[in-house]
């Protein structure tokens, strides 16, 4: 450093000789970690808005631990690997196979399943694609809030039946032409709160179907009328029951946040699947803080879950199905090793329909993003006509394409599924296990209690 500080280019290293003198160059870069420049215009924007900002997708924090923290260790000279063409890998999956209680348990060609996503967040067509694609490759589909489309319905081979605590189009006739119940008391993406529906995708056929005024801002409630507790739960799980003739399993979903405890209640109260929904999980809409700041990595719920139904004496009983950021075969191979009996993908089933599809570029523009980095689900302004109740838009989402596409994607991931447990000496998915896994990262090892790559004992405090 210069000895004289009135020499501005001297003293900021050379890199800006017009800065005036005394200033350090780290100044005019702004390199505080805490107040970045995304931090920075969030607080313009809520000081412009005056209150929460509300975006689709999924969370964008960057600490979440994920999938690719673990790796698999295949077979190599303590075990042996099948042969990739020769022999066999069953990918088969059951839910809710329980004599006596469920008459009729849905049985999947794959593991890997749509998640429940409403009519009103997704377009008809996209609803009809997602029903048809998953029934193409032995898969279902789930109706999401706001009750069951017919379009869907009529597209899927199996068709799970969702309720939430708003109640729309709650009817006695759809509950029996399901295949299964699904009772949702909260989603990864925003858990603790209820759905979120802007006015622009209030179309007047959704307003119909919820008994909603058209193109008004819908905030679903948050608590079932029906229970309060386990007591009053295992009640309404008795009468949809005897409601259904105890033909179909009943399902679970939640948000991830005390798995460990929910589960456990959520198994003695009765259901038959549990589906578990960690932060990554995707939405139409949500408020910003709830994406990243609530609830917990689906890479952390699964063993906690599990472990939950071990102690419960019901691992073998109660299905468990992991959701929320699954994005590959590989990732449902991992949740099914840390011990998932199936996957449900939401965001992932969308970009195979075409979300985030480069095409209709101009209309990005206009949103002020591009394809490949669009998060704008709750506009109603989706270009490729997915996440929108605008006919115009919706024109464009071919049914039978689409459709195609999806099944095409969930047969890539059964096959990457099927590859590795094969490679791990498995004749079935479903006997992956944590000792197939390894950790890359000590907070890896410690989360999910698999162990550390390179050590021959599991981590531990």
């Amino acid at each position: 450093m210069a000895d004289d500080l009135t020499d501005a280019a001297a003293y900021n290293g050379g890199a800006d000789p017009n800065r005036p003198a005394g200033i350090p160059d780290s100044y005019g870069r702004g390199r505080s970690p805490r107040w970045t420049p995304e931090v920075i215009a969030d607080i313009q924007a809520k000081s412009l808005l005056g209150r929460y900002q509300v975006r689709g997708f999924s969370t964008f924090n960057p600490r979440i631990p994920t999938f690719d923290d673990l790796v698999f260790v295949p077979a190599t000279m303590t075990r042996l690997p099948l042969e990739g063409y020769r022999e066999d890998c069953d990918t088969r999956t059951v839910l809710g196979e329980r004599p006596g209680l469920v008459e009729r348990p849905i049985e999947l060609d794959i593991p890997i399943y749509i998640a429940s996503m409403s009519f009103g967040a997704l377009s008809a067509t996209a609803k009809r694609a997602l029903g048809r694609g998953a029934s193409m490759v032995g898969s279902m589909t789930c109706t999401g809030e706001g009750g069951m489309l017919e379009d869907e319905r009529e597209a899927s081979d199996v068709l799970v039946y969702q309720m939430t605590p708003s109640r729309y189009l709650l009817d006695l006739d759809h509950l029996r032409r399901a295949d299964g119940i699904e009772i949702a008391v909260g989603q990864g993406a925003k858990p603790g709160t209820g759905g979120v529906l802007l006015g622009m995708k209030v179309s007047a056929r959704v307003a119909e179907m919820r008994t909603l005024p058209v193109e008004v801002d819908q905030r679903s409630t948050v608590r079932h009328p029906d229970f309060l507790g386990a007591d009053d739960l295992q009640v309404k799980i008795e009468e949809l029951r005897e409601a259904t003739g105890y033909r179909v399993p009943m399902f679970c979903k939640m948000g991830a946040t005390r798995p460990r405890f929910d589960v456990a209640i959520a198994a003695k109260a009765g259901f038959d699947v549990i589906v578990l929904d960690g932060m990554e999980g995707g939405t139409n809409a949500a408020p910003e803080l709830l994406l990243d700041h609530t609830g917990v990595p689906t890479l952390t719920a699964i063993p906690a879950a599990r472990q939950a139904l071990e102690e419960c004496g019901m691992a073998d009983e109660v299905k468990l199905v992991a959701a929320g950021g699954i994005r590959s075969g590989a990732d449902v191979a991992k949740a099914l090793a840390l011990g998932a009996d199936a996957a449900m993908i939401g965001t992932a089933a969308l970009i195979a329909l075409g979300c985030n599809a480069p095409v209709y570029v101009e209309d990005y523009e206009a949103m002020g993003t591009e394809p490949g980095k669009c998060h704008h689900c709750h506009t109603g302004l989706c270009p490729p006509g997915i996440q929108t109740q605008d006919p115009r838009l919706e024109a464009r989402l071919d049914p039978d394409a689409a459709a195609e596409r999806v099944a095409r994607f969930l047969t890539a991931m059964t096959m990457e599924v099927s590859m590795i447990a094969k490679a791990c000496g498995k004749s079935s998915v479903h006997n992956l296990e944590p000792e197939d896994l390894r950790a890359l990262t000590p907070e890896a090892a410690l989360f999910t209690g698999v162990q550390l790559a390179g050590l021959d004992r599991p981590l531990a405090w």
